[in-house]
């Protein structure tokens, strides 16, 4: 009943069971334990934190006192009823029957309704009672979490009794259905974490049964509550969660029904990834030794990629893929979707970083090779990766901390494979400028739903007056989203082909009106809705001189298109313009600061299976991340869906892994068949 306890269910080393509170957990010999008298004044014994729900209607009921006026059982009670009763008002003038709720809160021996609304004078001063809605405003649907929060009696200063604050889950509704206005600025935040190194950033988890996921971005002491919370953004929605807001004072912004806050000692490091240990040792635990039964193999010889149907035999299942580990998602998603032949058969040169065979032998005969053999590498393979990354004066923190992908790529191609730059893209005429990767920078335009990465491209381009100096092999395209959270667009349609002929320079284009050469460019026109709404606008010069006759396009300034100067006179007249097109391979996606990878093995548009490092996990703060590969065919369905009807589709409704795909795409990866022929 009392914070007194120092078990956290450990024995000889051993995890025999898990708390969400070491202070309320004690390790006793059996003999010293007795049974509690039933009586008014003390309460029956019960195990911490044991399981609740339907189930427990009645054995939270057998052998209790009934409280006095009551009316109802305790495992029926109304969880409006509830919610009143925690608030400390009532529905309206007329006294309710209230109960004790085993499942939510922990019995108190007394009249709950008395003591359960003998709230603390401190709390009361600092926020007044909140107005409580309608009876009917909370749906049947609307449960509460049952978290381990205590509600037990304590004495003030002054020597009365009173309960501990109120069960902060749903003090987070109330404070969503609080009629006052929300404050912008949370008072009393803090930057300290708790005994097990959270902070803000800190993927946590609330044990429960199910637990609760999600990350730490706000930690701080209310006004009129004497413990730290900590506001955590739920990778689920969950009735009774807010946006961000707790008794009426914003703390953070996210999703509706997705905010959490809780007592920051209910908190524990997220038991699905790396423990939150020391970084030396999760460093220094990652070897050979240490994942002995995960080891995965060396192969030497050079392995060309499985064919379609072999290769998936290989691929898919469990322990399947790259093992994660210790905050590696970035890492191992990226090197699952990468093609990285080319680079792992050139000979060191003059110039190459001392390292360079290093990596280049580690990623042939370790990463590389194994993946395609026997479909799965180890961490302790990433791991020696990322010691290499560390060596590289512009890297620090691959071997511990968060990356992205992007941050991978750079210091790899750039700064130890010396790879030839991907991308070489002119700004308005300027100098070529080369990059690896090409980053959607773009206002949202509300018209738009649900944009095709084709729409995206082509915005980009076209309002950065940007083109292609050279046809790229391989373009990895980054989504107009800023950090791991905001996205400019709630679904982006993945387009499986490219078609980047009109974002080329010195290229043949079609007239968009009668499909002869073009011969001029107007991007004032691209907005036009009268002409091929939506599309790049280039005409011939018969149809560009028709098209600015008309009174609102009579001031557009259009320009040249840029051709080759020896383009045969015979080809454009027969219709023999070609075409540049991209297919889309593979998609890296992010959702609470984890990454997960889409990659397209066939021609079929249901052909993809979905990648995660860290799938599953086997033991606990010192177990093993195990990951998984899975066909997604339901993929199919949804990119054969029109626009329109993916926009209206509510997004929780996608069945499967599509949601991941199309809600939460990060980065997309196009190649083009015929020049990574020769490049």
């Amino acid at each position: 009943d009392n914070p007194i306890g120092n078990w956290d269910g450990r024995f000889d080393g051993v995890q025999l069971c898990s708390f969400a509170s070491v202070e309320s957990t004690i390790l006793l010999h059996i003999n010293d334990i007795i049974p509690d008298s039933v009586t008014q004044e003390r309460r029956p014994p019960k195990l911490a934190f044991m399981s609740r729900g339907v189930g427990d209607k009645g054995s939270s009921s057998h052998n209790k006192p009934k409280a006095t006026g009551s009316t109802s059982d305790p495992g029926n009670r109304n969880r409006s009823e509830l919610f009143y009763t925690l608030n400390g008002s009532s529905v309206d003038s007329q006294p309710q029957s209230k109960s004790k709720n085993s499942w939510y809160i922990d019995e108190v021996a007394e009249d709950p309704a008395k003591s359960l609304t003998e709230i603390s004078p401190d709390f009361g001063h600092a926020s007044p009672p909140l107005q409580p809605p309608s009876m009917n405003s909370l749906s049947s649907e609307n449960r509460f979490h049952s978290l381990p929060f205590s509600l037990t009696k304590m004495p003030n200063t002054n020597g009365s009794i009173s309960h501990s604050p109120l069960s902060l889950s749903v003090q987070s509704v109330m404070g969503e259905l609080n009629n006052a206005p929300v404050q912008e600025s949370p008072p009393l935040a803090v930057s300290s974490g708790n005994s097990h190194g959270l902070e803000v950033g800190s993927l946590a988890e609330v044990k429960e049964n199910p637990p609760f996921y999600g990350v730490i971005r706000w930690i701080g002491q209310p006004p009129g509550l004497n413990e730290v919370l900590a506001g955590l953004e739920l990778e689920d929605e969950c009735a009774g969660c807010t946006d961000g807001t707790f008794r009426g004072t914003r703390y953070f912004t996210c999703a509706l029904k997705k905010a959490l806050f809780v007592k920051l000692k209910s908190c524990r490091p997220d038991s699905r990834f790396a423990s939150l240990q020391p970084v030396s040792n999760q460093i220094e635990r990652c070897n050979s030794l240490a994942f002995g039964g995960y080891l995965s193999e060396v192969v030497e010889e050079n392995t060309p990629p499985k064919m379609e149907k072999e290769g998936l035999e290989i691929m898919i299942g469990k322990k399947k893929g790259i093992q994660g580990h210790y905050n590696s998602c970035y890492l191992d998603s990226t090197l699952f979707c990468s093609v990285l032949d080319t680079v792992l058969l050139r000979p060191k040169e003059k110039n190459d970083v001392e390292y360079y065979s290093e990596t280049q032998e580690l990623l042939r005969t370790e990463i590389v090779n194994p993946l395609r053999i026997y479909g799965y590498v180890c961490a302790t393979k990433i791991m020696k990766l990322r010691k290499i990354l560390e060596k590289v004066e512009a890297a620090s923190g691959f071997t511990s901390e968060e990356k992205d992908p992007e941050e991978f790529l750079n210091i790899l191609f750039h700064h130890i494979l010396r790879v030839e730059p991907l991308l070489k893209i002119r700004s308005a005429g300027q100098k070529v400028q080369d990059c690896y990767f090409y980053q959607i920078f773009m206002e949202k335009n509300e018209k738009v739903g649900v944009p095709t990465i084709q729409q995206l491209l082509e915005w980009s381009f076209i309002n950065s007056n940007l083109k292609f100096a050279e046809a790229p092999s391989c373009l990895i395209i980054q989504m107009p989203r800023f950090g791991k959270d905001f996205k400019l667009f709630k679904k982006i349609f993945p387009s499986l082909e490219l078609n980047i002929t009109d974002l080329l320079e010195d290229t043949p284009r079609q007239c968009r009106i009668c499909g002869g050469l073009a011969m001029y460019e107007c991007r004032e026109c691209y907005d036009d809705p009268d002409i091929s709404a939506g599309k790049i606008k280039q005409f011939c010069k018969t149809c560009n001189t028709q098209v600015h006759l008309h009174p609102k396009r009579l001031n557009h300034k259009y320009n040249p298109v840029s051709l080759p100067k020896d383009l045969p006179d015979w080809d454009w007249r027969h219709g023999c313009i070609p075409r540049q097109k991209m297919e889309l391979f593979a998609v890296l996606c992010i959702e609470t600061s984890h990454y997960v990878a889409f990659v397209k093995y066939g021609k079929d548009d249901s052909a993809w299976l979905f990648f995660d490092s860290m799938a599953d996990r086997d033991g606990g703060q010192n177990g093993f991340n195990i990951p998984q590969v899975t066909p997604c065919p339901e993929v199919g369905e949804y990119l054969k869906m029109s626009l329109e009807d993916l926009h209206s589709l509510d997004s929780r409704r996608i069945q499967g892994c599509a949601r991941r795909l199309l809600c939460d795409a990060y980065m997309c990866m196009y190649q083009s068949p015929t020049m990574s022929l020769y490049k």
